[in-house]
């Protein structure tokens, strides 16, 4: 810092330096630090540029590349000192690197803190949109081990949490599957539209120096697939554009609402009522005062981080909703949102795969509840259907038969023929076979069904495409 205690890279303006408690209030490099392997690298490709264009000569150039290198290894290790009084990460790695080399100085030519920014959190969204699609990958490939191995086992269906009709926990697992094979193709979305560089946008306007944005947007990766560079068109929404954080921040929010959901499944056929599934040690946790209870903490805190996430949605809505063009020092707050809900959904997809790795379905359990004659109710309406009845006539035809069933204490397929006789005359010799489930399961052959063909054919697409 300058002498007379002004910012040394904003500060000859000003008489006074910022007030001790303007810094702690306006610092952000206690969060923003997490940028500066990105930081790093866009201010290599930017010297680059300056070098190519006649901004930097080859000596200037390679000392700059000298410091950011040795920085990039200080950082990497833990060995950088942060600083509360040079604000952010951009300013911290700019009076390191000063220290190291004069031509510092100079790499901040035709360059401004805005697209600075714009372009380190596009380098992040990229990188992070990377890593949850690995996390996610691992979470499908660990819901399809399990899917696959109880592929025909089968298992109420429910509706309103009431036992509707028979599926399998094959196809009760692959309908996640198919949930987080959407949130993969978000986050590839949310990457293609990070993909695009912001450098030379300056502040608002971009710059009246010879700036070469092809060539920086080149050496960073901001390019398609034929190789040519991918450019903002508009300098002030380049710095102003938020909507890259909403997205993240949404792909996020959905990804984690799938996991809530699988979590609140789960937590429930783990219970004693269900007893479905069993968890193992690994991923539960005791009671400090019931020496009996094994809680499905992980699930728990999977549904209660969701409401996290969903909250740093919002929060960047509400942040950005009454900003006028372009940059407004409110933007600061955008990243511990989205670095936060990154670092949640990370281990929540983490945690998930996990836990699934260790669970154990009780079959026995799964069969005796999804042998209740009634989830095959609409099986005999169905039946009915295709003896010529009309559906709604069959479906009020067999809530009677319900009915009278509940009425005399005993199950649908223990109604004698007279009793069925009485409410449908024209009934077969034969309805009662509808209450076989291996019929009920061949019966759903068709695509979206819990047939077992139908079930192993969406589990081998899936290993196909996670091999790929």
């Amino acid at each position: 810092m300058a002498d007379n205690g002004k910012q040394a890279t904003w500060g000859g303006r000003f008489k006074d330096g910022p007030d001790g408690l303007m810094l702690a209030f306006g610092e952000s490099v206690s969060f923003d630090q997490r940028l500066a392997p990105y930081d790093l690298q866009g201010s290599l490709g930017h010297a680059s540029m300056l070098l190519s264009v006649g901004l930097l000569n080859q000596e200037e150039f390679n000392s700059i590349e000298k410091g950011l290198k040795e920085l990039a290894e200080e950082v990497k290790a833990g060995d950088f000192e942060w600083k509360v009084e040079w604000e952010d990460v951009h300013m911290n790695l700019e009076q390191a690197l000063r220290a190291k080399t004069d031509a510092a100085d100079k790499l901040h030519t035709g360059r401004s803190r805005n697209d600075q920014v714009a372009t380190d959190m596009r380098l992040f969204f990229k990188d992070a949109c990377s890593q949850l699609r690995d996390g996610i990958e691992h979470t499908m490939s660990a819901l399809l081990a399990m899917a696959k191995k109880y592929a025909t086992t089968p298992i109420p269906g429910y509706t309103h949490l009431q036992r509707a009709q028979p599926v399998t926990v094959g196809h009760h697992l692959l309908a996640y599957v198919e949930m987080l094979g959407r949130d993969h193709e978000r986050f590839s979305t949310v990457s293609n539209h990070a993909n695009v560089c912001p450098l030379g946008s300056g502040a608002i306007a971009g710059s009246t120096l010879p700036l070469d944005r092809v060539h920086v947007a080149k050496a960073l990766g901001f390019v398609d697939e034929a190789g040519e560079a991918c450019l903002t068109p508009n300098g002030m929404d380049a710095v102003a554009d938020r909507d890259l954080f909403v997205e993240f921040a949404s792909a996020c929010s959905l990804c984690s609402l799938h996991l809530s959901r699988l979590a609140e499944d789960l937590i429930l056929w783990n219970s004693s009522e269900f007893g479905y599934l069993r968890l193992s040690d690994s991923f539960t946790t005791g009671s400090s005062l019931m020496p009996q209870k094994k809680n499905p903490d992980c699930f728990e805190l999977i549904r209660g981080k969701t409401g996290r996430v969903i909250g740093n949605l919002s929060n960047l809505l509400v942040t950005i909703k009454g900003l006028p063009l372009t940059y407004n020092r409110d933007l600061q707050e955008d990243k511990p949102p989205v670095f936060d809900s990154f670092e949640q959904l990370g281990m929540c997809l983490a945690v998930t795969a996990g836990a699934l790795e260790g669970a154990e379905v009780d079959e026995s359990r799964c069969l005796s509840a999804a042998s209740d004659p009634l989830l095959l109710a609409t099986d005999l309406a169905d039946y009915l259907v295709e003896h010529g009845v009309a559906f709604r006539q069959s479906h009020h035809l067999v809530g009677s038969l319900v009915a009278r069933a509940e009425e005399l204490g005993i199950s649908l397929p223990e109604l004698s023929d007279e009793d069925v006789q009485k409410i449908f005359p024209e009934i077969g010799d034969d309805w009662r076979d509808v209450f076989d489930l291996s019929r009920a399961f061949a019966k759903r052959e068709k695509p979206g069904m819990p047939g077992p063909s139908q079930v192993s054919a969406r589990i081998e697409f899936w290993e196909g495409i996670l091999k790929s």
